[in-house]
């Protein structure tokens, strides 16, 4: 099995990708803008692609037009520690107050019974962050964990698709699993009301729910492997993809509906160049494929 190191969300803005990434990075430690390019010419006309850390965590952005949009069935859960941070709670309070304007509260900031101070809102470009202190005893995670919900037609999958996930990844393995209990209805006796996983470096959450949300995933989040070789292009997409109209440029979608990104590291090298003679002629090798192939990119890039 590839190892993976770490997995990329990867977020489609309408054309707010610059904004909203320079508001993250406002908002997050240890955030800051790798870079950002345009590319030129794609279905979508001139896009802006931004490359960005938050919290120590990998992302990539794009501003791509209103084709998808945001909602809470995936979000991203953000840790603050006291066991790390003497000043957690001040700063989850901080975070709160930045992401809550011109957005829409989820859940109040309050206590619940699994944290003394959590809120799960949705910012004002429709992404959803959870704010939680964590408990200090726990064991560690990192800051951000993307957070997978199952809702709709996906109900009661999330411990299947964890463990799907964890045979797919090299370095995997589960983390927490508890389930909802007798009397919650609608959600069942036995379904998962939090578990956690780790791909690569890369931790993930997965819980089901079964209330009437009237959303589910869709390509607005997607997930980024960026891969070494073709063989390890051809692993994770042999694996992952298993709904054949929705190949495209890298581009597929697992059993549960969750979009991933299979991409060569040729893709990243010249974004990155700011070359744009090369990444031109890329692109236009790209636009045909549904699955990459390596060879011929890095051919196309010169």
């Amino acid at each position: 099995m590839f190892p993976v190191r770490s997995i990329r969300p990867h977020l489609w803005f309408h054309s707010q990708a610059r904004e909203a990434v320079a508001f993250y990075c406002s908002v997050f430690p240890a955030s800051a803008i790798s870079y950002t390019q345009v590319i030129h010419d794609t279905p979508s006309g001139d896009c802006d692609v931004v490359a960005f850390t938050l919290a120590g965590q990998s992302f990539m952005a794009i501003s791509a037009g209103p084709e998808f949009t945001f909602n809470p069935s995936i979000s991203f859960i953000v840790n603050y520690d006291p066991a790390q941070d003497a000043r957690a709670r001040e700063h989850l309070d901080q975070a709160w107050t930045s992401l809550v304007d011109g957005g829409d509260v989820l859940m109040p900031l309050d206590e619940y019974p699994f944290s003394k101070r959590y809120g799960w809102v949705q910012d004002r470009y429709g992404l959803s962050w959870q704010l939680i202190l964590s408990d200090p005893e726990g064991e560690p995670r990192p800051v951000i964990t993307p957070t997978l919900m199952f809702t709709g037609g996906v109900y009661g999958q999330a411990e299947e698709a964890g463990a799907f996930y964890r045979s797919v990844f090299g370095g995997s393995r589960p983390g927490e699993i508890h389930r909802w209990p007798a009397g919650m209805e609608p959600d069942r006796e036995g379904a998962v009301l939090f578990s956690d996983f780790r791909l690569g470096d890369t931790w993930f959450a997965a819980f089901d729910s079964a209330r009437n949300h009237g959303f589910g995933f869709n390509e607005a989040v997607s997930f980024m492997v960026v891969c070494q070789d073709q063989a390890e292009i051809d692993h994770y997409w042999a694996r992952l993809s298993a709904v054949p109209e929705a190949e495209a440029c890298g581009w597929c979608k697992d059993r549960h509906g969750i979009s991933w990104q299979i991409v060569p590291g040729v893709v990243d090298e010249v974004l990155r160049s700011g070359d744009q003679a090369a990444l031109g002629r890329m692109l236009q090798a790209m636009m045909p494929m549904k699955k990459l192939d390596a060879a011929a990119l890095r051919a196309a890039a010169g």
